[in-house]
């Protein structure tokens, strides 16, 4: 392996902005579709398709279906890593935002449990695969081809403009269930409304094929991609990038999964299993579904402005600073969280959600420039997507359920709160014990460095 070198030239800002424009695009509609799941899985589908179950086996069965899509996440990303550290991400970012759209707008279309009976769980069990396989190629590129874009002075401000997409995804999803939710009556958004906003990915998804397929490679994996093809052709055998990312980057990987526990888990404790919490439980707890969602929303518009901000701020500061002090404050207030939660005021509701997502935009506001900073080039999409991927099984797909799970066996949302607070721990432990990662060049190898560096004999 050789260290490549960084292109003479860098990119226009005109040229990065259209790339930034791309990744954000085509990531807002994919974390539309998935979101509109997660908040349909708690307010439609224990109605819709596991109707003849207890109605709290029925918000479990539909949570369940929301992990599902997790467990798919890692093997889309091996394969979406694998072939995009190949063949480019560009290629790999086009099927992925077409893989996710039509999974979501196929959910719009599938027939209740009353229609076709036990088929319709497990077309949405099907369904939710895909969408999750997609979207486990998704992130990776879309960062990446940002990241290797833009100059490492401003790289964690232009890699967080993707991870921006992310609450704007959820915003549109939110926003169109709330208005719904408000406009029409609950049998009819039972019986078809809910249907609307997953129909509509459609239209976003060819908003977002048009942009996206109006880029070019990356330069970074260009000039990568070249310089393999010349050690090749001299007689360097190369390595499946999958196989390349274990065995010269372990710490690296499992320093990403630790990354993401804490990001992962305080995310959707603050913006899935609210949801739950308040229109699920006992009668004096109770809120209306237009009330959970009214407060997610104003959420994810601050989460929206702010994880730009939290990028820019990382390019001065550093990565590893920053994720502390998000890993340490999403740990603290997920306690003062749950108390204002539970006194039913949509203010103070609203207070939770914010500061909540301030703090998690602390970890994923610098995380798309850090994780990608981790790998070199020829094994980044495949890296950074196990690595990410890996993590939300563990995280993101099984808290909704431990966290229903804890509040039904302690009765308390505070058994939720400590949940993230050892999340945050782990977090805490794999950032804090890895180096700062702002300086380092997207086209150097820190593998190829590590070797370089054993090979020279210790200076006696």
């Amino acid at each position: 392996m050789t260290n490549p070198k960084p292109p003479a030239a860098k990119p226009s800002r005109s040229t990065i902005v259209k790339v930034v424009g791309a990744s954000m695009a085509g990531t807002t509609v994919e974390w539309y579709d998935f979101f509109l799941y997660g908040v349909a899985a708690a307010l439609v589908f224990p109605k819709v398709f596991f109707p003849a179950s207890d109605p709290a086996v029925g918000v479990l069965l539909a949570l369940g279906t929301f992990a599902i899509g997790f467990i798919a996440r890692p093997i889309g990303g091996l394969v979406f890593g694998h072939y995009g550290d190949i063949l480019g991400r560009k290629k790999l970012l086009v099927i992925s935002l077409l893989m996710m759209g039509l999974s979501t707008f196929l959910i719009g279309l599938l027939p209740g449990y009353d229609a076709i009976g036990l088929a319709a769980p497990i077309l949405l069990i099907v369904l939710r695969l895909v969408q999750g396989f997609g979207l486990g190629g998704e992130w990776g590129g879309a960062v990446l081809i940002v990241s290797e874009y833009g100059d490492k002075e401003r790289r964690g401000y232009w890699a967080s403009w993707p991870q921006a997409g992310v609450p704007l995804g959820q915003l549109m999803a939110n926003g169109l269930l709330a208005l719904l939710a408000l406009v029409q009556s609950e049998d009819a958004f039972l019986s078809w409304g809910w249907r609307i906003p997953f129909l509509m990915s459609a239209v976003l998804v060819l908003i977002g094929l048009f942009i996206r397929l109006s880029i070019e490679e990356s330069p970074v994996f260009r000039q990568a991609a070249e310089q393999a093809a010349t050690s090749e052709a001299a007689g360097t055998k190369s390595h499946m990038p999958i196989v390349e990312v274990f065995r010269k980057y372990p710490r690296e990987v499992f320093t990403a999964m630790g990354a993401r526990i804490a990001e992962n888990v305080s995310y959707y404790i603050f913006t899935v299993v609210i949801v739950t919490y308040l229109t699920k439980n006992p009668p004096e707890h109770t809120a209306s579904s237009s009330f959970v969602l009214n407060a997610v929303l104003i959420g994810a518009a601050v989460h929206f402005v702010t994880i730009p901000l939290w990028g820019a701020l990382s390019d001065r500061v550093g990565r590893k600073p920053l994720y502390l002090f998000g890993a340490v404050g999403v740990a603290v207030w997920s306690f003062v969280f749950v108390f204002l939660i539970d006194t039913k005021s949509f203010p103070l509701t609203v207070v939770a959600v914010v500061g909540g997502l301030l703090f998690h935009g602390a970890m994923y506001g610098p995380q798309a420039a850090f994780l990608s900073e981790l790998f070199g080039t020829r094994v980044r999409y495949s890296g950074v997507s196990v690595g990410y991927q890996l993590a939300s099984i563990l995280a993101g797909g099984l808290a909704p359920l431990i966290a229903v799970a804890l509040y039904t066996g302690f009765g308390t949302g505070y058994a939720i709160a400590v949940y993230v607070s050892v999340a945050s721990l782990l977090t805490i432990a794999a950032v804090g014990t890895y180096s700062e990662t702002k300086n380092r060049d997207l086209a150097d190898d820190p593998a190829f460095q590590r070797d370089q560096a054993a090979s020279v004999p210790a200076q006696r």
